[in-house]
């Protein structure tokens, strides 16, 4: 009897936290750049705060947080960033500076 009660309460402990579970992200965006890299983005949250980005069709998810930027929606994990103005972006890793793409939009 105690094992049938305690298998009902993570029931429903579990029915109970699907309810605080945050809206499902979008679709992802498909972009090519100009160096025919594929890059895959979506945004998190309706206040674009931070978006997930994946590179070349990889499994491999970056998320990255919004930073302060001259102009357009700048994004980055320390490790990779994402620059977006208008309808095209541009991303690069950030150590070492190195341009993965420019030019990158819906083709």
């Amino acid at each position: 009897m105690k094992g049938f009660v305690a298998m009902m309460a993570f029931a429903m402990l579990g029915g109970c936290a699907s309810f605080n579970q945050a809206p499902a992200p979008a679709d992802w965006t498909h972009w090519t750049c100009d160096s025919q890299a594929s890059v895959d983005w979506r945004y998190l949250d309706a206040g674009k705060n931070s978006v997930e980005v994946k590179l070349g069709g990889s499994t491999q998810v970056y998320h990255l947080k919004a930073e302060p930027g001259a102009s357009g929606e700048l994004y980055s994990d320390g490790v990779l960033a994402f620059h977006s103005k208008g309808n095209e972006g541009l991303v690069y890793w950030v150590a070492t500076n190195d341009l993965i793409g420019r030019a990158c939009k819906a083709q």
